[in-house]
């Protein structure tokens, strides 16, 4: 007889490492920064509860996948512009205190982690802070920057009070988690704390997760390279310039040459495609929307290239795209912009366009593809460097000491790797402290403050 599935809605457990993971903008395990979280915790001895909400692709409110609880809420509205955005967020408020109340009645948490963006649940960090809750702010994204990018704007009401946000989540937290050295240096500026309480995590593919897969010919439609894109389809990320470069590459290689897959969904999608075809380059795209972990593994195996278009922007600047990360663990040679946490990243394993010049982005994708020697080359080291320096082992021994720590559990021994990582990490966030100061952390240096 076949066992049933665990109920997420009446299973208990006694154990008293229990962590709650929150997150808004993404259903999880779509998100894929939290799901590797929380199954690093899971497999650490945590019992893992997990909020997010629900989408078409995970429309289940609540489940059990690989022994964590997920608890999903509708989203009912998906912000597009400032009153949509605005809905957006107090719909997610009121779900998330709801279930954060409901999982600490059925579950039970001794820690609440949150994820941005955005930063308006330090009401709900406050409240578990009064139960005796150890609390943690996991931070994704600079909100302001990201909010002033994507609506082209210097100042407003809206903007003014995603700093004052951040700076509450940022303060009403114990610890705080940054993906990179640059966020890093951020909250201890913005949130007024010292080193001790920020802890890095970078963004890095869980070996568990992915795996190299035979080359799928079919992928290509005939063509001879195909070239890769994996991330969110939004105003920000840089599609449009991605969408023009494929126009300069087809009409310097010729037709039927290249093929590109962009894998991935968002609010700018239906306008991506239609962009696409209006560029008369539609046939020479395979969009997958939304992709899951067995069409991303099987792209990037059988892709020549990958890319990320991410223009320069105060957000982008100084975060870390995961997608950089995942091209790197397949051995991908990768075409970007040239971007501070970008390079922080790839070091001289990635291909780096002039800031603000397109044209130059696809030149060298031309060049590149035409290059093999040099395409494998670029490959081998992105990959010995997502081993190394970059691995998601040495990220996931920093998050479970972080949440030992907080319980008075005895923190994980440091590898000989990690260490040495650390050591570099606290001079990079010392040197990006100074270089955030100068480098554009604020849409417009001159009237956004810091």
């Amino acid at each position: 007889m076949k066992a049933r599935p665990p109920n997420p809605l009446r299973i208990t457990d006694p154990g008293s490492k229990k962590v709650l993971l929150v997150v808004e903008n993404l259903p999880v395990p779509y998100d894929r920064r939290v799901w590797q979280e929380a199954l690093a915790l899971k497999s650490a001895g945590f019992q893992v509860s997990v909020i997010s909400p629900a989408t078409k692709m995970h429309p289940k409110l609540g489940e059990c996948l690989e022994g964590i609880y997920v608890y999903r809420y509708p989203m009912m509205i998906e912000g597009k512009g400032h009153v949509g955005l605005v809905l957006e967020y107090l719909w997610s408020f009121v779900c998330i205190f709801f279930w954060t109340i409901f999982v600490a009645v059925r579950r039970g948490f001794k820690i609440i982690m949150i994820a941005n963006p955005p930063d308006i649940f330090f009401p709900i960090i406050w409240m578990w802070r009064l139960f005796g809750k150890k609390t943690v702010f996991d931070h994704h994204d600079l909100t302001p920057e990201l909010f002033a990018t994507k609506f082209h704007l210097d100042r407003s009401i809206v903007l003014s009070f995603f700093y004052f946000a951040e700076r509450q989540m940022l303060r009403a937290v114990h610890k705080i988690i940054s993906t990179n050295e640059s966020y890093k240096a951020v909250a201890m500026r913005r949130g007024k704390r010292q080193s001790d309480d920020v802890v890095v995590v970078r963004n890095s593919p869980d070996p568990a997760r992915f795996s190299m897969r035979p080359s799928d010919p079919q992928l290509r439609k005939s063509a001879k390279y195909l070239v890769a894109f994996l991330g969110e389809v939004g105003e920000q990320d840089g599609v449009e310039i991605l969408i023009h470069a494929i126009k300069q590459i087809k009409e310097t290689l010729g037709p039927n040459v290249v093929h590109f897959v962009l894998m991935g969904g968002g609010p700018h999608f239906d306008s991506i495609v239609l962009y696409a075809r209006d560029q008369g380059v539609l046939e020479d795209i395979t969009f997958t929307g939304r992709a899951d972990n067995d069409t991303i593994c099987r792209v990037l195996s059988s892709a020549d290239l990958a890319v990320d278009p991410c223009p320069n922007s105060p957000h982008a600047n100084v975060s870390t795209a995961t997608k950089i990360m995942e091209y790197m663990y397949f051995g991908l040679p990768i075409v970007a912009f040239d971007l501070l946490e970008t390079r922080r990243s790839g070091s001289d394993a990635v291909c780096y366009a002039r800031i603000d010049d397109e044209a130059h982005f696809a030149t060298l994708i031309i060049d590149l593809l035409r290059d093999e020697s040099r395409r494998r080359r670029l490959g081998e080291a992105a990959k010995v460097r997502l081993e190394t320096v970059l691995s998601w082992r040495v990220s996931s021994q920093s998050l479970i000491g972080l949440m030992n720590g907080l319980l008075g559990f005895p923190p994980v021994q440091p590898t000989q790797g990690t260490a040495r990582l650390h050591e570099r990490d606290r001079q990079a966030s010392a040197n990006a402290v100074s270089d955030t100061r100068n480098d554009s952390v604020s849409a417009n240096p001159r009237s956004l403050p810091s």
